[in-house]
């Protein structure tokens, strides 16, 4: 499938991730290559985050999926982006991300990542979240 024929919500969508982290760059590359509905991403620090409606606390903080009607962070970001994929199964799995109670044991999942990401593969000093 290619992006011309992607729904108008992924196609104009956005996905805000931290670009002085390497496992966070390597993961949406990963992303690019293989999800075939794929939008557009950005490191945070190049986005015009005032136009987004987000901060950059919140856009440090986790990764964003920005599409013109919603803000999605973290896990729902993920599952938002799985929801709008041709396959039914990824589809099912992006549902499932956002309903209790999957949601809580993503939300969970996703901040042990977002704590540890700079001990996962592709990680580096720089990708430590300051607390």
């Amino acid at each position: 499938m290619s992006r011309a024929s992607l729904s108008n919500s992924t196609k104009n969508a956005l996905l805000i991730f931290d670009g002085d982290c390497g496992f966070c760059t390597t993961s949406v590359r990963y992303l690019e290559r293989t999800l075939p509905a794929m939008p557009s991403s950005v490191p945070y620090q190049w986005a015009d985050l005032d136009a987004l409606g987000l901060s950059t606390d919140e856009a440090s903080a986790r990764v964003w999926l920005v599409t013109p009607t919603h803000q999605y962070g973290g896990h729902l970001a993920f599952s938002a982006l799985l929801r709008h994929q041709p396959d039914p199964g990824l589809r099912l799995v992006g549902w499932l991300l956002a309903t209790p109670p999957f949601s809580w044991a993503g939300a969970l999942g996703y901040s042990l990542v977002a704590r540890y990401r700079n001990l996962l593969p592709g990680g580096t000093p720089a990708c430590a979240v300051k607390r």
